[in-house]
């Protein structure tokens, strides 16, 4: 078999190639998997892009299979689905998703891969990282039957967030965001939408999920007295300013982070592995596909990922397209 494959890098901050890579002969407990789609979203990856990592989240922000360091030259991704082509029997010929960048072929442990429920197609699979990020926020932010939640932000993540939280019986869920385009994906994920003026308040429960100071802020205002915020925003190495002051400790708010690194001490039963089978089985979800806003070719990526860090090209997620577009599931 051809043991060479082309992988998308970073060279420098704004700047990127297409270069061929050699892959490793596999061991007994590996798999090589050839890519067949892979995503980015306009959140961590396009930051990364444009060199917004900061010196002292170097190692933090590692992914799991990534090459080279911040700013650049790295290799960086983490969202990719992909057929296995050599390794176990249990696993040959399956399609998997692997925290991987974008990369044509690749070797990885097999341990490293998890199949992909035979009721989610191929392209709708790479979403799971991001779902996996809301599984990790909503066991956080434990919301109750009955709550009164808005999710600020209606990126990838937030948005991931809201789909998940429609499912919950007897909630008011709302999605809040600056841009109005973002109410046809809300009624796509079949939530309620609302431009930050006009959301509802009195919230038991806020997810911030636009990485801003201004949804922040927006975030705060629609708690009730003592509502807490979960904070999935990622700001890289920009300052934030809160209204601390004010109303903040006199309704006894709470502002708490969350970060997919760590699984939520909630679930600390749970292991990584166990988030992102979960994860996958909810994608089965055929309203999750409005997270997908566009397609490109792998071979177009060093053009794509400058429009897509500057916003030129809109976008929740982005799904880049590997080799044959019919050859998606493979399946024994």
């Amino acid at each position: 078999m051809n043991r060479t494959a082309r992988a998308f890098w970073l060279d420098s901050p704004g700047r990127g190639g297409i270069r061929e890579v050699d892959l490793p002969v596999p061991g007994p407990d590996e798999v090589v998997v050839r890519t067949l789609y892979s995503g980015v979203s306009r959140g961590t990856e396009t930051l990364v892009f444009r060199g917004g990592v900061p010196e002292s989240q170097h190692t933090a922000m590692r992914a799991p299979f990534q090459e080279g360091d911040f700013p650049g030259p790295v290799k960086y991704g983490y969202l990719n689905v992909g057929v296995v082509e050599e390794g176990p029997a249990a696993l040959t010929g399956r399609t998997v998703f692997c925290l991987y960048p974008h990369q044509t072929r690749y070797v990885v442990p097999a341990s490293a891969v998890t199949p992909v429920p035979d009721g989610v197609p191929a392209g709708r699979a790479v979403l799971a990282g991001t779902v996996e990020t809301a599984v990790n926020a909503l066991w956080d932010a434990a919301p109750l039957v009955g709550d009164r939640i808005a999710v600020v932000g209606g990126g990838m993540v937030g948005c991931s967030v809201a789909a998940l939280l429609a499912r919950f019986p007897g909630v008011r869920i709302q999605l809040v965001d600056a841009d109005p385009a973002r109410a046809r994906t809300a009624e796509a994920l079949g939530v309620g939408f609302a431009l930050p003026g006009d959301a509802l308040g009195a919230c038991d429960l806020v997810v911030h999920a636009s990485a801003t100071e201004e949804g922040l802020a927006t975030a705060l205002e629609l708690l009730r007295a003592e509502g807490t915020v979960v904070e999935l925003s990622w700001y890289g190495d920009r300052k934030v300013s809160l209204p601390l002051g004010e109303a903040f400790h006199s309704r006894r708010l709470v502002i708490r982070g969350s970060q997919v690194g760590t699984v939520s001490p909630a679930r600390a039963h749970r292991g990584y592995a166990d988030r992102l089978a979960l994860a996958l089985d909810l994608l089965a979800d055929p309203a999750l596909d409005a997270l997908v806003t566009g397609e490109s070719p792998f071979e177009e990526l060093p053009e794509v990922m400058p429009r897509l860090a500057s916003g030129e090209t809109p976008a929740l997620c982005h799904r880049i397209r590997y080799g044959d577009p019919h050859r998606t599931d493979a399946r024994p």
